[in-house]
C-alpha cells in the first residue's frame, strides 16, 4: 500500500468534539469518521486493525472449542419476549415494525438468538458441551455517547454462547475462557488488562468477571484492594463499614428551617455527617412507587445495588406536593407506609444518628434505628470508598482507579434456556435445561482502547500484532532517482519477504509532513531512505516507540529489519500465557 493511494485524509488540529486522546488521535490520523451521534464509519487504517484483532479472537476462540456462527442484526420481538426482556429492557433496545406491522428490534445482544439457533439441534445430552460465537454489529441507543469508539450506539462485538449439562462443566469451561481472554488481551498488546467481580446486569446469571484497562479517562470505577488480590467494578464490591456507636441520646424533634441537604442540617446543628442519614428518592419505572435509599451522609447510594434489590428498574424521583414525602426533610422514623425504603450497611451501629423528620423545616436528632424503629435490617446499597475496608483481607486497603471495560464474561445459568423452553434429555431420560455461560469482547472499543493507552504526543504506537502495518517505508525525496529506485527496491523486497509494508513516495511533500503522518499511522517499525542517508550508503531504522534508532548499511537493510520485526512479535509472545 502506498501512503498516495491511502483512503482518508491526516491532519494537525485536534477536532474540538473529541475529549480524549485516543478519538482525537483516530479521527486525526484518518481511521474514522463521525457519521451521527455515537456512528462512525471506519477507513482502511482502521479495519486493518479490527481485523486482526478479529483474527486474534477466532484463533482463542477456535482454541478452546468455538464454532463461528452469524446471527441476524434485526430480530422478531417474539424472540425477545421469550425471554421477558422485550419489556424489561430499557430504551437501549430499538424496538420497530415493518411494513407488515411485524414487531422487530435491533439486536445489541444475541442471548435468544443463540438459543433458538441450537434448541432443536441439542436436544440429547451426547450433543453436550458446545460453544458458538460470531463477530457482528450491534446497536444500543446509549444514552450518552462518548469518547469516540469507547462508547457507541453501533458497533462490532464478538459474542459467544456456551451450554453445558451441569454447572460443574459451566465453571471448567468459564475458566478456559477466563485464560482465553487473558491471552486475546496479551496478544494485543495489553497484558496488564485485570479482571473484575461485575454485577450482570440485564444480562441475568450469578456469577461475571469484567476485563479492565486501567487508565485515567476510563468511565468505570474498579475497587481494587493493595493489600490481597480483591478486585471487583464499583457496580459490585461488598461496601463493609466498622461504625464505632457513639453516645445514645433520647430522640428530639429539632426544627432546622431551610435546611435541605444534609450538609446544611449538620452545620446548623453542629453535629458530624458521619452520624447523619440521608435520604435519596427514586421512583419504579413500571408504576412509579417511591423508593427511598437511606444511607450514611458520607456515603453515595450504588443505584445498581439499588435496582438489583428492587427487582426492576428505577429512575430518579420527582417529589410532588401530593407525595406521601416532604423534600429535603425525609428520615426512616415516621415514614409513610406508602413508601418502601431501604437501610444501607453504612447506617448500622451508629448509637445517634440526625434524620428528617418527614415535616418541613424539621429533624430528628438521637435517632437510634434499633430502639426507635421496628424489624430493622441493613442492605448494601452504597459504594466503596477510597481506603474503604477490603472485603476479603478486612484492611483499610481500598484504592479506586479508573477503567475502560474491554471484555466481560457470565454464567448465565437456565435463565434463558428456562424461559424460551430449551431443553435435553439427560441419560437417565430426563428433560433437563441446559446451562448457558456467555462471552463479549468489543472489537473497536478494544482497539481504541489500546490506542489509548499506547500512544504518544504526536499518534498511535501500535503493538506489532495489531498494527495496521508493520513497516512505514519513506522516501525523503522521491525526485531523486537514486534514493527512488533505492526505496521502491526496498519496498518490493521487503514485501517479498511476507512483511506488511506502507510505503510513502509522495513527491514534493517536505519530512516534517511525511514524518507526522507515519507518526499517526503509528507502524511500529520505520525505515527513512534518503539522500543523505545514501552517501552513507545507510537507511535510517527506527521503531515507533523511539526505543531503536539505527543508520543500517543498506546491504543489512531487509536482514535487520527483519530481525527487529521477529524481536517486536517476540516481546509480545514472551507474555502471553499458555494455559493449555
Amino acid at each position: 500500500m502506498k501512503v498516495a493511494n491511502l483512503i482518508g485524509s491526516r491532519f494537525k488540529e485536534k477536532p474540538a468534539d473529541c475529549v480524549i486522546d485516543s478519538h482525537a488521535l483516530m479521527v486525526r490520523g484518518g481511521y474514522m469518521k463521525n457519521v451521527g451521534n455515537g456512528i462512525f464509519s471506519e477507513f482502511p487504517i482502521l479495519r486493518r486493525i479490527t481485523a486482526k484483532i478479529e483474527q486474534i479472537i477466532r484463533q482463542e476462540m477456535d482454541a478452546v472449542g468455538g464454532q463461528e456462527v452469524l446471527f441476524p442484526v434485526v430480530l422478531p420481538a417474539d424472540l425477545w419476549d421469550e425471554s421477558g426482556r422485550y419489556e424489561s429492557v430499557g430504551n437501549e433496545l430499538l424496538r420497530f415494525t415493518d411494513r407488515s406491522n411485524s414487531r422487530l428490534v435491533l439486536a445489541m445482544t444475541h442471548e435468544e438468538a443463540a438459543v433458538h439457533l441450537v434448541r432443536e439441534y441439542a436436544q440429547s445430552y451426547a450433543k453436550y458441551p458446545f460453544m458458538i460465537y460470531q463477530i457482528q454489529r450491534k446497536f444500543r441507543d446509549e444514552a450518552r455517547p462518548r469518547a469516540g469508539m469507547i462508547r457507541v450506539r453501533e458497533f462490532t462485538m464478538k459474542d459467544a454462547y456456551s451450554f453445558h449439562t451441569s454447572q460443574e462443566d459451566l465453571e471448567r469451561y468459564y475458566e478456559k475462557c477466563y485464560q482465553a481472554y487473558n491471552r486475546i488481551f496479551q496478544r494485543a498488546g495489553i497484558p496488564d488488562v485485570v479482571t473484575v467481580a461485575s454485577d450482570s446486569g440485564m444480562m441475568g446469571g450469578s456469577i461475571s468477571h469484567e476485563y479492565m484497562l486501567l487508565t485515567p479517562v476510563g468511565e468505570d470505577s474498579i475497587v481494587l484492594c493493595e493489600e490481597c488480590d480483591y478486585r471487583a467494578n464499583m457496580e459490585a464490591a461488598e461496601n463493609k463499614v466498622v461504625n464505632e456507636g457513639g453516645e445514645l441520646q433520647e430522640l428530639e424533634c429539632i426544627e432546622t428551617p431551610d435546611c435541605k441537604t444534609i450538609e446544611a442540617v449538620c452545620r446548623f446543628l453542629g453535629s458530624a455527617v458521619e452520624t447523619s442519614c440521608k435520604a435519596v428518592v427514586y421512583q419504579k419505572n413500571m408504576d412509579d412507587t417511591y423508593v427511598v435509599a437511606f444511607v450514611r451522609g458520607d456515603y453515595e447510594v450504588n443505584e445498581t445495588k439499588l435496582r438489583n434489590l428492587v427487582g426492576e428498574e428505577i429512575h430518579p424521583a420527582e417529589i410532588t406536593q401530593d407525595s406521601p414525602l416532604v423534600a429535603g426533610y425525609i428520615g426512616p422514623y415516621g415514614i409513610s407506609d406508602k413508601v418502601e425504603y431501604y437501610l444501607d450497611v453504612t447506617l448500622q451501629g451508629i448509637s445517634s444518628l440526625v434524620a428528617g423528620a418527614n415535616k418541613e423545616n424539621f429533624h430528628y436528632k438521637g435517632l437510634n434505628l434499633e430502639r426507635d424503629l421496628e424489624n430493622v435490617s441493613y442492605v448494601d446499597i452504597s459504594k466503596i470508598k477510597e481506603g474503604g475496608i477490603c472485603p476479603h483481607c478486612q484492611k483499610h486497603s481500598i484504592a479506586i482507579r479508573r477503567g475502560i471495560e474491554v471484555g466481560n464474561i457470565f454464567q448465565l445459568g437456565t435463565k434463558y434456556t428456562k424461559t424460551m423452553g430449551m431443553t435435553y434429555t439427560d441419560e437417565n431420560g430426563k428433560q433437563q435445561y441446559p446451562i448457558m455461560g456467555c462471552y463479549g469482547i468489543g472489537v473497536g472499543r478494544l482497539a481504541a482502547s489500546i490506542c489509548e493507552v499506547c500512544h504518544d504526543e504526536y499518534g498511535p504506537v501500535w503493538p506489532i500484532t495489531i498494527a495496521p502495518w508493520e513497516i512505514q517505508l519513506l522516501c525523503l525525496r522521491a525526485d531523486d532517482t537514486e534514493a527512488k529506485e533505492t526505496a521502491d527496491k526496498l519496498y518490493a523486497d521487503l514485501q517479498n519477504a511476507g512483511m506488511e509494508v506502507i510505503y510513502d513516495d509522495r513527491e514534493g511533500f517536505r519530512p516534517g509532513a511525511m514524518f507526522s503522518d507515519a507518526d499517526l499511522i503509528g507502524a511500529p517499525i520505520r525505515v527513512v531512505v534518503s539522500p543523505r542517508n545514501l552517501k552513507e550508503s545507510c537507511v535510517e531504522i527506527t521503531t515507533r516507540d523511539k526505543s531503536v534508532k539505527e543508520m543500517v548499511p543498506l546491504e543489512n537493510a531487509l536482514e535487520y529489519i527483519s530481525g527487529l520485526r521477529q524481536k517486536l512479535y517476540g516481546q509480545i509472545w514472551e507474555k502471553v500465557e499458555d494455559y493449555r
